[in-house]
């Protein structure tokens, strides 16, 4: 019998370690930091942030009334008019001298029509329907040619209210298309803000509901109530919206930065998390949960928020452990090291 090549031997021997090595391959594991869900009382108080912002009647728009060229801007953005006081003087274009000299023949003619009804109703040869429809007809007319502003050869454009003139976007020399918005006019009084809220908190808030706003300094302080509940959810914030009406005597703008505060209702007992254990993926709340050294996600409902913990309104049982430090590295059935908050190290 010939003898194995020495070669041969290596090979072999090779081979069977690569096996062997490949068994023992340790699995991966990571290393997280986990802390217990916790049953305890909560006040149920809740801190909000928002912004002031214009009411919903407080801001009328600027809209070039017919093409034009932009001739002088007789009131600059941040100055106080009057209603009808001109904020723009315009330059017709071809296009807009068709539409000042039509608005002013249709106004000529809608007066006419008018005058005739009345003479007309005079001599019962008209009833108080046909006078009163000439009536607005006519009204209709002149309003239109009156917004045009016309002046001979130029035109103007000018405030629908009373207020602040905000965001002009024109300057002299620009020509402009009609049905144009080129800024805004702040109606004084009219103010709101909004705050966002967690979608779940937003179903227990209504209108009449007292909140307390403040600057984020402590300043301008008032206390007022829900006006309206927006349960749509933002898609940059991932928030619901809370609105309330600010009053005058606030003395505040549209867009000062604002926190609030409101209670939900007296304290309940429920189960806590560190609000860092808590993901989010697109919406979905979900939490890593450990067991017997394995990490799951599960999906969890969160409540009302206080410190740097959160309510779990549904989802997590007292005492299972949640992952506060490594979760958005886990994949769901990872085995983790864990270290629990609060042991020594």
């Amino acid at each position: 019998m010939k003898p194995i090549a020495p070669l041969l031997l290596l090979l072999l021997a090779g081979c069977g370690g690569g096996a062997a090595d490949s068994e023992t391959a340790p699995e991966k594991t990571a290393e997280v930091r986990t802390a217990s869900a916790e049953l305890g009382a909560s006040d149920n108080d809740l801190t909000v942030y928002g912004a002031t912002e214009a009411g919903p009647g407080a801001t009328h728009a600027l809209v070039m009334p017919g093409e034009a060229l932009v001739a002088a801007i007789n009131a600059p953005t941040g100055t106080a008019v009057g209603a009808g006081q001109v904020v723009l003087t315009l330059r017709p274009s071809p296009a807009m001298r068709t539409e000042i000299s039509k608005a002013a023949n249709d106004a000529a003619v809608a007066s006419a029509a008018y005058q005739r009804a009345l003479r007309m109703r005079a001599d019962g040869l008209a009833s108080d329907a046909d006078v009163e429809t000439a009536r607005a007809s006519a009204a209709t007319a002149t309003a239109t040619r009156d917004n045009l502003g016309i002046r001979g050869a130029s035109a103007v454009l000018r405030a629908p209210a009373a207020g602040t003139v905000q965001s002009l976007t024109v300057k002299p020399g620009d020509q402009i298309t009609a049905g144009t918005t080129v800024g805004t006019i702040g109606a004084p009084g009219d103010l709101r803000a909004r705050f966002g809220v967690d979608p779940v908190l937003a179903q227990r808030l209504h209108p009449g509901m007292p909140i307390h706003i403040e600057m984020l300094d402590g300043s301008h302080a008032a206390t007022v109530t829900i006006v309206g509940v927006d349960p749509q959810i933002d898609s940059a914030t991932r928030l619901a919206s809370v609105f309330v009406r600010v009053p005058a005597s606030a003395g505040l703008g549209a867009g000062e930065p604002l926190r609030a505060a409101l209670s939900v209702g007296g304290a309940s007992t429920g189960i806590s998390i560190p609000y860092a254990a808590l993901l989010d993926d697109g919406g979905r709340s979900y939490v890593f949960v450990v067991a017997k050294g394995v990490a799951k996600a599960r999906d969890v409902s969160p409540g009302n928020s206080s410190g740097d913990r959160i309510q779990i309104l549904k989802g997590l049982q007292p005492g299972e452990k949640v992952v506060t430090e490594g979760g958005t590295a886990l994949e769901d059935g990872m085995k983790v090291s864990e270290q629990q908050i609060g042991a020594a190290k």
